[in-house]
């Protein structure tokens, strides 16, 4: 998912304050399975409606009015990518954020312009068939 977001700073649950520079924030995330699809509108429901209390550490981006969801990228596939993805993306990160069950220290990572042909790109680059829905 790409975020566009403004200069904030925002309480990541028991990971506390974080602060945001202005520009795009990528979330690499996962979607296994028959539910996978339901799983990307869920974010995209939460980003528009912003009406449920946060359960994993990227819908406080979703539910901040400081960011606003400009896409979401996904393949089809039944193996994990997500980790690979991150790695693939890589850069400026978020220590620490939505990585608590793997080893990677990030799965968010920040562009000042938008970076969607790149994360497009990564997605290719994995053999992976990038989708994007352009909210």
């Amino acid at each position: 998912m790409i975020f566009e977001n403004s200069a904030c700073k925002l309480e990541i649950g028991k990971k506390g304050e974080f602060s945001f520079s202005p520009g795009f924030h990528i979330y690499v995330g996962s979607a296994l399975g028959s539910g996978g699809l339901k799983r990307v509108q869920r974010h995209i429901n939460l980003s528009r409606k912003r009406d449920r209390n946060p359960k994993w550490h990227v819908d406080h981006l979703h539910l901040s009015p400081a960011f606003r969801l400009v896409s979401a990228v996904y393949a089809f596939t039944s193996e994990r990518f997500e980790c690979a993805l991150a790695s693939r993306i890589g850069g400026d990160s978020v220590y620490g954020f939505g990585c608590t069950d793997c080893t990677c220290s990030s799965h968010l990572f920040y562009r000042i312009k938008n970076p969607l042909s790149e994360i497009t790109e990564a997605f290719e680059a994995l053999g992976l068939s990038a989708l994007v829905l352009e909210l």
